[in-house]
């Protein structure tokens, strides 16, 4: 069916269509993991970070696109789960600025809105990584530029948009060296597949099971499409194909990262005496000659800066001849590679300092936050774990965590959920653990979110035992600062292990597993597979003991059995008798062992 433009009614249908089509492949997408393990979750992560949109869609959706796309925005913000959920969530946000001012877009202006919402996205990542549902939508968003100038037709240039969407997809393991080794595309890249389906679906008027076609969205029902047509349209090129995590980092020399130190911060034009007048392109150019991936967001009181740069000295004096710098970010990128390579960690992205400039329409539209009790009422120091089983909970309370919110690989917390959490809190500074990599993201966007009424820190731990390693490393004495950096000390020093069983027969990394074998996992890496969980645990320590005096703390799953559990235990006595052993029964699913190795 043709359509010229596309009004609030329109956008909201899209929005359900594509959110069924999600939730209808969600199993799929779960199931396109890289690890053979039973806890593939990104399908889950976007379609509930799509529901939540969805359900503020229906309790506030107009006939104008600017407002309903808004909506949307605010809703996915604080639904969003997991990186895929971050990202997606993102993707919209920038889509809703760009349609704020109008009822109704047509061709040219939805490309641009899809254009924006992959600029928005790329800048809530700090590296970016292609191969992954960010090139999926750069690309798609790309095509849509370019074809919006050749037809006025929303409904040709959105099947376009998905046939470029899905070649693009096919394409990903060309792009990560990992993902072809398993034979995989990115699960994210295909869950927006899915929802642009949906979208469509909805322009083309296939009739789902999507609330939109009855009493929820009133609407006139568009004519139906010719099902050849349909069907060459929607027959997904990438359904063999999945995600991987960031491990494509180690295929990359440590010396090839030339412009090595990440810098964030903000310029105050207000303070710093006579300042400069500012010239953004002039700013611009002089960062270039020794520095990249360059960012500058500025207004009348604020400048935001992110640059790599191989001389952040210069970078730092050339900023203040415009004002004063605060909230001065710099890290090592070689570092954090050299450390990526050492310990396996997947290092995951972090948002900007400053998605949250030029101003959001959506921010307008939420609710009063609650007033902050005064500092005289605040404890110094607050803390939120995520942790999955009661007895690691237990664990995190009795280490002095305030809330646990109870999630893992299998079920993020929303950013909604970290910013109640955080709330909920009387105290001055509030450190989250996240406990793992798919969870930091959500933990950051709930700190911006919260920047001018609460000091929050996320520690990027990406594993339990790393949760752990950090608040046994915390002081009630010391500053906020000390204490960020005794913990981010800990979380590295730390090894942690799990062992869980094979879903799929798969090799990685030369090592052949079968579907039903027991697989040992070392810093997000399998290093090994066994026919019995007893062997798979013991061929992991085996690897992760180097010096046989280190502290191992063994927590035992919902699923193992008290004498399996003092097998190992004596196993691990008998062969490393120098080694200091602590057992605790964590109660965790999914996973019969967590493992943490200290030294």
């Amino acid at each position: 069916m043709s359509k010229r433009s596309l009004n609030g009614t329109d956008f909201t249908a899209m929005v359900l269509a594509g959110a069924e089509q999600l939730q209808q492949h969600a199993e799929h997408v779960n199931s396109l993991n890289v690890f053979p393990v039973p806890d593939g979750d990104t399908g889950t992560n976007m379609n509930l970070t799509m529901s939540a949109g969805v359900t503020e869609l229906k309790r506030n959706h107009s006939d104008s696109i600017g407002h309903s796309a808004g909506v949307l925005s605010k809703g996915l913000l604080m639904g969003a789960r997991g990186n895929s959920g971050v990202i997606t969530s993102q993707l919209f946000r920038g889509f809703g600025r760009y349609a704020a001012p109008y009822d109704e877009l047509n061709a040219m202006q939805f490309a641009a809105a899809l254009q924006t919402g992959v600029d928005a996205a790329y800048k809530a990542v700090v590296k970016p990584v292609e191969g992954t549902i960010l090139t999926v939508a750069k690309e798609a968003a790309k095509h849509a530029v370019f074809c919006a100038r050749r037809t006025n037709d929303v409904t040709e240039l959105m099947e376009q948009v998905l046939l470029k969407a899905q070649e693009t997809l096919s394409q990903t393991p060309e792009m990560l060296p990992v993902l072809k080794q398993v034979g995989v595309v990115d699960s994210g890249g295909q869950g927006l597949v899915y929802i642009y389906e949906g979208f469509l679906r909805y322009l083309k008027g296939i009739q789902g099971n999507a609330e939109f076609a009855g009493a929820a969205i009133a609407r006139q029902a568009p004519a139906a499409a010719k099902p050849e047509a349909a069907s060459a349209v929607l027959n997904s090129a990438a359904h063999a194909f999945a995600e991987r995590p960031e491990l494509a980092q180690s295929k990359i020399e440590t010396e090839d990262i030339e412009y090595l130190y990440d810098m964030e911060f903000f310029i105050n034009r207000q303070l710093g005496g006579q300042a400069a007048s500012f010239d953004e392109d002039e700013f611009r150019k002089a960062l270039s000659i020794n520095g990249d991936s360059i960012i500058i967001i500025a207004d009348d009181e604020l400048i935001k800066v992110h640059v790599h740069s191989k001389a952040p000295g210069d970078v730092l004096n050339l900023a203040l001849r415009y004002g004063e710098i605060t909230q001065i970010h710099i890290l090592n990128m070689r570092e954090q590679h050299r450390d990526l390579l050492t310990t396996g960690l997947d290092i995951a992205p972090m948002p900007e300092l400053f998605a949250g400039l030029p101003a959001d329409p959506v921010e307008h539209s939420r609710e009063q936050a609650p007033a902050t009790p005064p500092a005289d009422e605040l404890a110094p120091y607050g803390f939120i774990a995520v942790a999955s089983g009661q007895g690691i909970a237990d664990i995190f309370k009795s280490l002095g965590v305030d809330v646990v919110l109870s999630g893992g690989q299998t079920m993020n917390p929303s950013t909604e959920d970290f910013v109640k959490a955080i709330r909920s809190i009387s105290a001055q500074h509030v450190y989250i653990l996240p406990n793992n990599s798919n969870i930091v993201l959500a933990a950051e966007q709930a700190r911006e979110l919260l920047e001018n009424e609460r000091s929050v820190t996320v520690i990027p731990s990406k594993s339990i035992p790393q949760g752990i390693s950090a608040a046994f490393a915390f002081s009630e004495e010391e500053t906020s600062d000390t204490n960020t950096g005794s913990m981010m000390d800990a979380i590295a020093r730390v090894k942690s292990g799990q062992v869980t069983h094979a879903v799929r027969d798969t090799a990685i990394d030369d090592i052949n597993i079968k579907a039903g074998q027991y697989i040992g996992i070392e810093n997000s890496k399998i290093v090994t597979a066994a026919d019995s969980i007893l062997a798979a645990c013991q061929e992991l320590l085996s690897k992760m003991l180097i010096n046989g005096d280190e502290i191992v703390t063994v927590l035992a799953g919902e699923q193992t059995d008290s004498s399996l559990t003092a097998e190992l235990a004596d196993w691990i006595g008998e062969n490393y008798p120098d080694a200091e052993v602590e057992v605790h029964q964590g109660g965790q699913p999914v996973y019969y062992y967590l493992f943490s190795v200290e030294p």
